[in-house]
């Protein structure tokens, strides 16, 4: 399970890396909050595409084709 710090971590100082690098979605799975987020590549620091929480089926950026089953990915 993810702590406070790693999110952290992950937010302000991984994005704005792959931002600059070019990467150009990155998606963040928190399975205490049961949420994903999907960040797409803007600027330095990446802006955030779409939350998607719980047990909703989603077709996230930029697997649009895809449906994924969030309640598959949660205990």
């Amino acid at each position: 399970m993810p702590s406070p710090s790693t999110a952290r971590l992950d937010r302000d100082r991984k994005l704005p890396i792959y931002a600059r690098t070019g990467v150009g979605y990155a998606w963040l799975l928190d399975p205490e909050t049961r949420t994903l987020e999907v960040f797409r590549r803007a600027g330095a620091g990446g802006d955030r595409a779409d939350p998607h929480a719980s047990a909703a089926r989603v077709r996230a950026e930029p697997f649009e084709t895809v449906e994924l089953d969030l309640a598959r990915l949660w205990p």
